[in-house]
């Protein structure tokens, strides 16, 4: 086995650990779900899939049990810390659901939290299970990558990224639609639809408020070749290159018209990063411009 490569004439675009998400509202915090289109759970339905933990929503009074534990640790600290104003910043608590945005989605993110809705025979069951923080074995890391043609699982163990793997893969016309979620501890998400309407929600495994995933699937990123930039934007390219010694640079062009330079390490992914890259903004003659939706 070696690092995974993109194919002659196929550009990477993004590299970055990935998981199926998390719940965060209290009556399914800790927990996820693997469902059919009925909302029943189909995890034991899903071919090669070793056993996993099994959930249940919480109940009302499980919610404020917890949330009195959770109140009661709150203010233990803020005793000892004499912060009182702490207790503001930390946000409500009781049965309201704790996440970086409001719902928008109570049915699937504080009802429920399906992170793989999938009918028989459709795209979403065929997800690896090592993508379930439940089942991934411990050592074991996945990670996401998406390239101009395909969007891929890479799994790998004991952060030997010399050993990857690809658990799975599809092509980029196969993806409908990716929604940013923000309604998580992580800082984003993304739930992704297949043509077919299965769909997935997976999530970076430490907070990420800027994931790449979700920056070059849910808008459309355009890649620019060297000889379509401008000389503007070629010399800003070469200085931020010179600032970035040993590196590979992919320019987007993004869909509020801005270009992004992003810069990663030739000597391969993090295992814990995946290709980190570092990022600069530019306009259409290499020009500062600030940041404007769909950007990152």
């Amino acid at each position: 086995m070696a690092t995974w490569q993109p194919l002659p004439g196929e550009i990477c675009l993004a590299r970055s650990p990935g998981t199926f998400a998390t719940g965060t509202a209290d009556a399914v915090a800790g927990m996820r779900w693997f469902r059919d289109t009925e909302r029943n759970d189909i995890q034991n339905e899903l071919a090669g899939w070793p056993e996993g933990p099994v959930f249940t929503v919480r109940s009302k009074s499980e919610r404020r049990a917890r949330a009195t534990r959770a109140f009661g640790v709150r203010a233990a600290a803020l005793a000892v810390l004499g912060a009182v104003e702490t207790l503001a910043a930390a946000g409500s608590v009781g049965n309201a659901p704790r996440g970086t945005g409001r719902s928008h989605d109570r049915e699937n993110e504080v009802d429920d939290f399906p992170v793989l809705w999938a009918g028989p025979g459709t795209v979403a069951r065929t997800l690896p299970w090592q993508l379930d923080p439940g089942r991934c074995p411990e050592g074991y890391r996945t990670h996401i990558v998406v390239t101009d043609r395909r969007v891929l699982v890479i799994g790998f163990p004991d952060d030997d990224t010399t050993r990857d793997e690809v658990l799975w893969q599809t092509e980029r016309d196969g993806i409908a639609d990716v929604e940013r979620r923000t309604f998580t501890k992580v800082g984003l998400e993304a739930v992704i639809t297949f043509t077919d309407r299965s769909w997935c929600r997976l999530a970076p495994p430490s907070p990420n408020d800027h994931w790449e995933i979700v920056r070059h699937l849910a808008y459309a990123s355009e890649v620019v070749t060297p000889e379509e930039l401008t000389p503007g934007q070629k010399e800003k390219v070469a200085a931020f290159m010179a600032e970035h010694p040993s590196s590979r640079s992919v320019v987007t062009l993004r869909p509020s018209g801005n270009f992004t330079i992003e810069v990663t390490s030739a000597s391969g992914p993090d295992p814990h990063e995946g290709s980190n890259p570092r990022l600069r903004l530019m306009g259409p003659d290499g020009e500062h411009v600030n940041f404007k939706p769909g950007d990152l």
